[in-house]
């Protein structure tokens, strides 16, 4: 048995913890720009985001389906909290209000996961989740982040509408850097390729482009504030979208164990076992980021392309690397100075590992032969989800506030179009 240095549990943690930041450092500033939150509060936001995506993650791999996953603020998530933006102040409410409703949402959908993997219902589902749906939802997912993604490489937010060459030439040597080097280099080049690239890109960033110039006075330290945006609010209508959240969360949940146990080389079948633990921690999750006032954490299919591209397999880096962010959470001039990773390169750095995890969906698909009866599935939910994806919010406005928040997710979309046609196109050749 081969003895790990230190040096080395050190690197792979150090690089653990740089792919925890740049999964977690965009979405709250996306957030921000949509609730209309000045730099303090996007700092606080991020503050606290750091502490529940550490916690999470650290549950997880601990108590929970006990892998090297981390958990990320989910991309559904998002997409409720963007919906409920435009719905919620349609009706009336303000931007606060909506985001105390946000926080109720959260916290029933975390008490909706908590009971149904105490109650092994997650495992009694299980069979719903065949190759065909997680390798739909692995696909869809790199879709609808992909676009995201590629956004922040190119420099185009809310500030800009035009392609930043300097910006997004350094986000693409990153990019390229990281998928070369976990491709073609040999021994440590390999295994450290995200961090050389987050890295470089970083220093290029700095040296070419500077400094940010906005800054705020920050105290030595502090810790994350509960109810941050004021105490949670209840609303009847929000049940119903915190359940069906609830329900969806679960192929999350079986996908992203899918994803890493086959990078691992272990046996694709899922264990019930860690998907009942795994939808328990989901819950406690979901309901300490209500409580926090962030986004709601998902364990992240990402980790199995990060897993992919370094051959890190196990999971005590991954652990430190948690402990450190749950850590630094509490101490904001540090967390300033490392949540600096300028936006384009932690994109980059993100989008070469969904490179893999597009090979992963794929390899979902060919587990099992594909007949006319799975492709037309996967078409239709591809035409309907990813179509759904391009279309406006404003689209959805006179529908009811439960059927906006779901019918424009292309994800939930597409999933729910894949789940219901396995299920009742059957043939006695192949039933799922």
């Amino acid at each position: 048995m081969n003895k790990i240095g230190i040096g080395t549990e050190m690197l792979e943690s150090f690089q653990w913890f740089m792919f925890l930041l740049a999964s977690a450092v965009a979405l709250p500033v996306v957030i921000g720009s949509i609730y209309q939150l000045n730099f303090e509060e996007v700092s606080w936001l991020m503050q606290r985001t750091f502490f529940t995506v550490g916690v999470a993650s650290l549950l997880q791999a601990v108590f929970g389906h006990r892998l090297p996953i981390m958990e990320v603020p989910a991309g559904i998530w998002v997409s409720i909290f963007t919906v409920m933006a435009v719905t919620e102040v349609s009706t009336g409410s303000s931007y606060g209000e909506t985001l105390r409703i946000l926080e109720m949402t959260m916290i029933l959908s975390g008490v909706f996961l908590f009971l149904f993997g105490a109650l092994e219902i997650s495992k009694k589902i299980l069979p719903i989740f065949t190759p065909l749906v997680t390798g739909t939802f692995f696909l869809l997912l790199t879709v609808q982040l992909s676009g995201t993604l590629l956004k922040g490489m190119l420099g185009l937010d809310e500030n800009s509408s035009t392609i930043e060459f300097t910006e997004s030439s350094i986000a693409l040597l990153t990019f390229f850097i990281v998928l070369g080097l976990s491709t073609f280099a040999r021994g440590w080049l390999g295994s450290y390729a995200v961090f050389i690239g987050i890295l470089v890109g970083w220093v290029a960033f700095r040296i070419i482009i500077g400094e940010e110039k906005e800054q705020i006075s920050l105290n030595l330290f502090s810790s994350p504030d509960l109810f941050a945006f004021g105490s949670p609010i209840f609303e009847w209508s929000i049940l119903p979208v915190a359940f069906i959240i609830a329900v969806i969360s679960i192929s999350n949940i079986v996908a992203s164990i899918e994803a890493v146990r086959q990078t691992l080389g272990e046996p694709p079948e899922t264990k019930g076992g860690q998907v009942n633990n795994g939808t328990m921690l989901s819950g406690i999750n979901h309901v300490l980021a209500g409580s926090f006032a962030t986004v709601a954490n998902v364990p992240s299919a990402t980790s199995s392309g990060f897993i992919a591209l370094t051959g890190q397999t196990r999971k005590n880096p991954f652990i430190y690397a948690t402990m450190a962010l749950i850590v630094i959470a509490f101490f904001p001039p540090v967390m300033k100075f490392i949540s600096s990773i300028p936006g384009p390169v932690a994109n980059a750095a993100l989008l070469a590992s969904f490179v893999q995890l597009v090979a992963i969906g794929i390899n979902n698909f060919t587990l099992k032969p594909l007949d006319t009866r799975k492709m037309t599935i996967v078409g239709i939910a591809y035409l309907f989800g990813m179509g759904t994806m391009f279309l406006p919010s404003e689209a959805f406005r006179n529908m009811p506030p439960i059927f906006q928040n779901l019918m424009s997710n292309g994800l939930l979309v597409g999933m729910g179009l894949v789940i219901v046609m396995e299920q009742l196109w059957r043939t006695n050749k192949d039933e799922g």
